[in-house]
């Protein structure tokens, strides 16, 4: 996990902590099960506070996207994983959407359009 703070950033160092963690979830760069450094860890190496990267940990745990076992430590939620696919989902969804939109302001029907889909199919 690579976390990077800036004065700078007018939000608070907590949600710079969310934000980034979020990102490198759905980048997949932190896949389900991960283990996250301690709090304690992570304020060291951030040289914060331990209540802010609670703070951040929490909401992140709110947020399903890490748990938290007693003893064993923060790690990335199998549901964090879950809306990693959901987001991409998302994602190519609306470039579908977008790309059916431009191929009707060309006139063109749905056999049209299923067929230029049938060809880009064929060319992966």
């Amino acid at each position: 996990m690579y976390i990077v703070l800036s004065n700078s950033d007018p939000a608070p160092l907590y949600e710079q902590i969310k934000k980034q963690v979020v990102e490198q979830i759905l980048e997949g760069v932190l896949p389900s099960g991960m283990m996250l450094p301690s709090i304690r860890a992570l304020a060291r190496e951030l040289e914060i506070s331990v209540i802010t990267v609670k703070k951040a940990y929490e909401d992140l745990e709110a947020d399903g996207y890490i748990a938290t076992k007693q003893g064993v430590g923060s790690y990335v939620a199998e549901a964090g994983a879950e809306f990693v696919r959901e987001t991409k989902l998302k994602t190519v969804q609306q470039s579908f959407e977008k790309g059916i939109a431009g191929c009707r302001e060309l006139g063109m029907d749905e056999e049209e359009i299923l067929r230029i889909f049938r060809l880009l199919m064929e060319m992966d």
